[in-house]
């Protein structure tokens, strides 16, 4: 099969399109045809040997973001058969080599694919939108009517945050450069800030989910939540604030249930870019520039 794989870290050209042997299940997984391969930014750091390049091996198949066909089950398997469309995020931080056109991985990493999304637009959703509902879901438990803050609310982790924060009722404060301002009022944004011109200290909010990295709490109501997404926050800063770093686990109930948001059309992926497989590396460097908006996406 086509794969894309490197065999050391670097910038976007390590990234090399090869013939690798096709895998096989082991019990309780199953073999999935890839139709399309989200990118996320946790696979440029891995690339270049951070985020979670301390658990790869060489030569390393990047990705993590899958939508594809249930070709082949193993022994034990009764949530999925062969043909049933699929979409997910399996065995992360490890590798689960999604550049590529199949994939292996435990059954229970994937949920039947969203209806009515493609499988471009479903491989866009995963990780991303799986970190968005662990944060805001199962870590804050957002409730109606509480505010929450949100940086880097247009990419991708951000614009889905935007989206799941408003279907749990709360009110949604977004930062992002103000040509970005329109799409995430469409998405539902109650208040967006142009974090180049004005400061959002003294929001005064329930949550605040910093995307970026290195924000000051200051803007979270004594008796709030900051979640730093992955980095979290030194604890000693505020003792009147709940602080909690957060990585994203793979997760079969979140991925139905954020199917079921897409499905009653409260939850839309935005797919800014796709590429084909070959052209990795351009998404990768398209990527690290910082300025897409919503997901970047291979085509299989």
């Amino acid at each position: 099969m086509r794969a894309i794989t490197q065999n050391e870290f670097g910038g976007p050209e390590v990234l090399t399109l090869t013939d690798v042997p096709k895998p096989s299940p082991l019990p309780t997984e199953v073999l999935v045809r890839v139709h399309a391969a989200g990118i996320n930014p946790v696979d440029w750091k891995t690339r270049a040997g951070s985020g979670m390049a301390g658990l790869q091996t060489f030569p390393l198949i990047l990705g993590w973001d899958v939508s594809g066909v249930v070709e082949e089950v193993g022994f034990g398997v009764t949530t999925l058969k062969p043909g049933d469309e699929v979409y997910g995020m399996p065995r992360f931080p490890h590798a689960a080599s999604a550049y590529a056109e199949y994939v292996t991985a435990p059954s229970r990493h994937f949920a039947k694919k969203p209806k009515g999304l493609t499988h471009v637009e479903a491989a866009g959703l995963p990780l991303a939108a799986l970190t968005a509902w662990q944060v805001l879901v199962d870590t804050a438990d957002v409730q109606p009517g509480q505010k929450v803050l949100i940086t880097a609310a247009a990419g991708g982790v951000g614009h889905l945050a935007v989206q799941i924060a408003k279907a749990r009722g709360a009110h949604v404060i977004g930062t992002a450069r103000e040509p970005k301002h329109a799409f995430l009022k469409d998405l539902g944004a109650d208040e967006v800030i142009d974090y180049t011109k004005a400061d959002y200290a003294g929001t005064d909010v329930d949550v605040f989910v910093d995307l970026v990295g290195g924000a000051s709490p200051d803007s979270v109501r004594p008796g709030g939540l900051f979640v730093g997404v992955p980095s979290g926050v030194d604890s000693a800063v505020r003792d009147d604030i709940r602080t909690s770093p957060i990585l994203v686990e793979p997760d079969r109930a979140g991925l139905e249930a954020i199917a079921a948001l897409v499905e009653s059309g409260d939850l839309r992926v935005h797919v800014d870019v796709t590429f084909p497989l070959e052209d990795a590396g351009k998404a990768h460097a398209l990527g690290e520039t910082g300025r897409t908006q919503g997901k970047i996406v291979l085509e299989v």
